[in-house]
């Protein structure tokens, strides 16, 4: 003898029975998947850390080192695409006109370089000035030296004043 399974499936649902299903159906898709468990967390323990999401934990040296490598990336992106948009540019033209076009930003280094030496060396020499000093009355003129030395992997300081 066969016996055969008749379920709620096998027959059409009536109109109460198909709004209360498509109610509960709905109750679970926006019911939330976690839990957050409320109770307050101890100030101390044996848990150790967890690390959280984002950037792992670093040293503030690493993370300022990190950001700065960050912006000098993100920095390079307008220099490389004008390069290359030039160079696209530029490969129109004959040999010569690439050549001067490509040497162009090198040489205007170099002159900015050669400037801030130059302005740097300006400087150097106007501090070497003799200065003449006007004085009326006793005066009296002390010099003293400081030397120093530091030897040794733990520090050892001597300081020599005449």
């Amino acid at each position: 003898m066969e016996h055969i399974d008749r379920t709620a499936a096998d027959r059409p649902l009536s109109e109460s029975e198909a709004e209360a299903r498509a109610r509960q159906l709905i109750d679970s898709a926006y019911r939330p998947t976690s839990y957050r468990d409320s109770a307050p967390v101890p100030s101390y323990g044996p848990t150790p850390p967890v690390a959280q999401p984002g950037r792992p934990p670093m040293s503030q040296r690493a993370t300022d080192i990190s950001g700065l490598m960050l912006a000098a990336g993100a920095a390079s992106l307008p220099l490389g695409g004008s390069a290359a948009l030039v160079l696209y540019a530029l490969g129109q033209v004959d040999p010569a006109t690439l050549a001067v076009g490509a040497t162009a930003p090198v040489a205007l280094v170099l002159a900015v370089g050669s400037l801030i030496r130059s302005a740097g060396r300006a400087k150097a020499d106007a501090a070497l000035t003799t200065h003449h000093h006007h004085y009326t009355g006793t005066v009296r003129q002390e010099t003293t030296t400081v030397s120093s030395t530091t030897r040794g992997l733990f520090a050892r300081n001597r300081v020599d004043v005449r």
